[in-house]
């Protein structure tokens, strides 16, 4: 159970958490990170079963590489992530399956898919993507990426005040969706590190996380092999293992719920030796 100052999040059909661990699967040719490793169907369906096997509580299926790149359309993305969500559903009935979209269409497919969660981490370029979680009695994370369009880097982004900026953007999309019909107890923030944002504003945002926690809201935090990890330590995409675990457990010791990664099993690991320590809830 969560202790009783963090509100309950619930998604297919259980409470999650209090510290749950969110496992990145990326059926494209070209993520970040495992440069396509995982694009093949059977692949990531692989990657979905290791993920679970290790002790993910969330399942992150996307379809469309973050960044800049080949245009992917509607159609694509479809044919990416639908027969996935449903291979997952059917083989770990259990995990919560969340889908990396900002498109409402992809959203509606998945959600009919068997998906518990749509994580927007564009902030909203489509505002239909909050009324189809709200059609399905799903979840929905509501993201900061600075008004940017997706798939776009910030160029000499700034804000008065980044995390302020963060907090009204996200709590007004959160509040938005429950308006909408999203249940409270399924909506999540995420502060969106990189996402519009340059390293400086990242480390802000990691360093104020207690004012994000602080709203009320379930906080997902993505951090996981991010530039403004290799920014700061000076290292490439491969060797930015050792600052992300010290990142998920700032982001512990600051309240965040659920912690989007690489590798479930460094994770769990990490998480666990702060709560050994007594750091996070």
């Amino acid at each position: 159970m969560t202790s009783p100052d963090v509100p309950p999040l619930r998604l297919n059909g259980r409470e999650i958490g209090p510290q749950a661990i969110m496992a990145v699967v990326n059926r494209t040719p070209d993520s970040f990170f495992d440069r396509g490793a995982t694009y093949g169907f059977d692949a990531a369906l692989a990657a979905a079963d290791r993920a679970v096997a290790a002790g993910a509580d969330i399942v992150d299926i996307g379809g469309v590489k973050a960044g800049p790149g080949e245009d992917v359309g509607v159609a694509e993305e479809l044919r990416r992530v639908v027969d996935l969500v449903t291979a997952v559903r059917e083989r770990h009935p259990a995990v919560v399956i969340s889908v990396d979209t900002w498109r409402a269409e992809v959203g509606d497919a998945v959600a009919r898919a068997g998906a518990d969660l749509l994580n927007d981490t564009w902030g909203g370029p489509d505002p239909r993507l909050a009324e189809v979680a709200a059609a399905h009695g799903i979840g929905l994370v509501c993201s900061h990426a600075g008004a940017l369009p997706p798939r776009t880097r910030p160029h000499r982004i700034g804000y008065d005040d980044v995390v302020a900026d963060v907090v009204a953007h996200i709590t007004g999309e959160a509040e938005r969706a429950v308006a909408l019909g999203v249940r409270r107890d399924a909506v999540l923030i995420d502060p969106a590190h990189d996402f519009g944002k340059n390293t400086r504003h990242s480390l802000e945002i990691t360093r104020r996380l207690r004012e994000l926690t602080g709203t009320g809201w379930p906080v997902l935090v993505a951090v996981s092999n991010k530039d403004f990890i290799g920014e700061t330590l000076g290292r490439p995409v491969n060797g930015r293992g050792v600052g992300t675990m010290a990142v998920l457990g700032v982001s512990a010791l600051l309240g965040a719920r659920v912690f989007r990664v690489h590798d479930v099993h460094a994770a769990r690991r990490a998480l666990a030796s702060c709560r050994a320590l007594g750091v996070g809830h």
